[in-house]
C-alpha cells in the first residue's frame, strides 16, 4: 500500500507540474460544482405535507417534534433530548437549566462561531478564554485550568469541526474543580469519543440543526441530557416557563424562560434528514480519511490531527493547516485566491473570538462591573491572550461538509490543485 501511494503521489506531482494554475492563464483543475447541500427528497415532502395537513404545525399540538426527540435521543445514546429552535437555543437552554447565572464563570474556547460566547453573555456570567491545541483545532485542556477560579461554574467544550474534543481530560478536569460540562456538539453529529456519541457524556449536550449543518432542517437544535430534572428545567425554559403539562391550569409558571421551540414541519425534516445521516456519514470519514492520506504527503500542509479517543470524525469541516514559508512566500489570502480559481472553494476559518471589540464593551458595562469588580475584569483583561489560537487563525484552511459527499476523485483534484499551486508558488507569489 505504502508502495502504490508513493507512486500515485509521485504522479499526482508530475501533472501538477505540468498544468499551468487557473490564476496564471491555465485551466481550473475542476469546472464542475461540489454536491449541492442540503439533499432532499421524496421523505421530506411527504414528512412536510403530513404536518402541513394535520393543522397542527405547533408543539403542544402535533406530535412529530416528540417523535424526533425521541428517535435523536436513542441515536445519540442519551435518556432524554430536547428540540429547540435552533443551536444557539439549545446551548442557552443548557446554561439556564444548569443554573449557569450572574457571578459565574464559564471555560470557552477561543476558535469557535460566536454562539458559543453569546450564551455565556446571555446569562450574564463571563466568558473565560482557554488555548487552542494548534494541532487539532480544539481546546487545549493544559490551558484550561490555568484560567480557572472559584467563580468557575461550567466548562464549555466545543467539537469543532466534527471532530472530538478531549473529553477524558475536560471530564477530569470538571470533576476536580467541582463543575459541569456542557458539550457544543453543533458540527459534531455522529461523532464520538471512544465509541460513545458526543453530546452525551457531559452533564448536556447541543446540537445545530442550521441550513450548513450535516443533519439540517434550514434552523433547528436539540439539547440532550441523561438527567430527568435537568430536561425538565430546560423544558420549562425554552416553553416561556411553562413545564409539561399537568393538571395544573395551563397558565401556570415553573420558572422564567423564552420561547424556543420547535416547530412540527423542522421535526418532520429532521426525521426524513436522519434516514441518510449515517450513510452520508461514513461517505465523509472516507472521504475526509482518504484526503489527509495525501495531503499529508505536501511539505506545508499539516491537516488537522484527532485525539486518539476520538473514534469518529464527524466531518462537519474538513480542516488543515498551511504554511506560507513552504509555498515561497505565498499568503494564505493568495492560497485560498489560487484554490478557489481552481474551482476547489475554501475559507480561512474564524479570526480570534477573545479579541472581538464586542467583548470589552460588554466587560465595560455598568452590569459586568457591578456583578465582577474592577479587580476581576483587570485580571481578565491579562490573562485574554491565546498564542496558539492567534497563529492557527492565520494559518486554517476549512472546506466543507458537502465537498466529501462526492466521489475519491473529487479528493483527488483538491490534492492535485494544491499541487499545482505549490509547483508555481513562486509565480503565484509574485503576482
Amino acid at each position: 500500500m505504502a508502495a502504490v501511494a508513493a507512486g500515485l503521489s509521485a504522479l499526482r506531482k508530475v501533472r501538477a507540474s505540468d498544468r499551468k494554475p487557473a490564476l496564471l492563464g491555465g485551466a481550473p483543475m475542476r469546472r464542475e460544482p461540489f454536491p449541492s447541500w442540503p439533499v432532499f427528497g421524496e421523505p421530506e415532502e411527504r414528512g412536510l405535507l403530513g404536518v402541513l395537513r394535520s393543522a397542527k404545525w405547533g408543539r403542544g399540538s402535533g406530535k412529530t417534534v416528540e417523535a424526533f426527540e425521541e428517535s435523536y435521543a436513542k441515536l445519540v445514546g442519551a435518556r432524554y433530548c430536547l428540540a429547540t429552535a435552533n443551536g444557539t437555543s439549545a446551548l442557552l437552554t443548557a446554561l439556564a437549566a444548569a443554573g449557569i447565572e450572574a457571578g459565574d464563570e464559564v471555560v470557552v474556547p477561543p476558535y469557535t462561531f460566536i454562539a458559543t460566547i453569546n450564551v455565556v453573555l446571555m446569562r450574564h456570567a463571563l466568558p473565560v478564554f482557554a488555548d487552542t491545541d494548534i494541532e487539532t483545532f480544539q481546546i487545549d485542556p493544559k490551558s484550561i485550568e490555568a484560567v480557572m477560579s472559584p467563580r468557575t461554574a461550567a466548562i464549555l467544550p466545543v467539537h469543532l469541526g466534527g471532530a472530538a474534543c478531549d473529553l477524558d481530560a475536560i471530564t477530569s478536569i470538571a470533576s476536580r474543580r467541582n463543575c459541569i460540562v456542557i458539550e457544543d456538539a453543533c458540527q459534531a453529529h455522529l461523532a464520538e469519543w471512544r465509541g460513545r456519541r458526543v453530546g452525551s457524556i457531559g452533564k448536556a449536550g447541543c446540537f445545530s440543526f442550521q441550513a450548513s449543518k450535516n443533519l439540517n432542517s434550514g434552523e433547528g437544535g436539540a439539547m440532550l441530557t441523561n438527567d430527568a430534572q435537568f430536561v425538565e428545567r430546560a423544558f420549562a425554559f425554552h416553553n416561556n416557563g411553562r413545564a409539561r403539562r399537568t393538571a395544573a391550569p395551563d397558565f401556570t409558571y415553573a420558572s422564567y424562560g423564552a420561547n424556543l421551540r420547535l416547530t412540527e414541519f423542522q421535526g418532520a425534516l429532521l426525521l426524513a434528514q436522519m434516514e441518510r445521516l449515517e450513510r452520508q456519514a461514513r461517505q465523509r470519514d472516507e472521504n475526509g480519511r482518504y484526503l489527509t492520506s495525501m495531503l499529508a504527503e505536501i511539505d506545508g500542509i499539516r491537516p488537522a490531527r484527532t485525539y486518539a479517543g476520538c473514534t469518529r470524525n464527524a466531518y462537519h469541516l474538513y480542516m488543515f493547516r498551511y504554511d506560507a514559508s513552504r509555498f515561497a512566500g505565498l499568503s494564505k489570502a493568495g492560497f485560498l485566491k489560487a484554490l478557489r480559481a481552481e474551482g476547489i472553494p475554501a475559507s480561512g476559518g474564524y479570526a480570534p473570538l477573545n479579541r472581538e471589540p464586542f467583548l470589552e464593551q460588554v466587560i465595560q458595562s455598568k452590569g459586568y462591573r457591578a456583578i465582577y469588580g474592577e479587580a476581576r475584569l483587570k485580571q481578565w483583561r491579562e490573562q485574554n491572550h491565546c498564542p496558539a489560537n492567534d497563529r492557527l487563525c492565520s494559518e486554517a484552511i476549512w472546506l466543507t461538509q458537502n465537498m466529501l459527499l462526492g466521489p475519491r476523485s473529487d479528493m483527488e483534484q483538491i490534492v492535485e490543485a494544491i499541487q499545482k499551486i505549490k509547483a508555481h508558488a513562486p509565480a503565484l507569489a509574485k503576482g
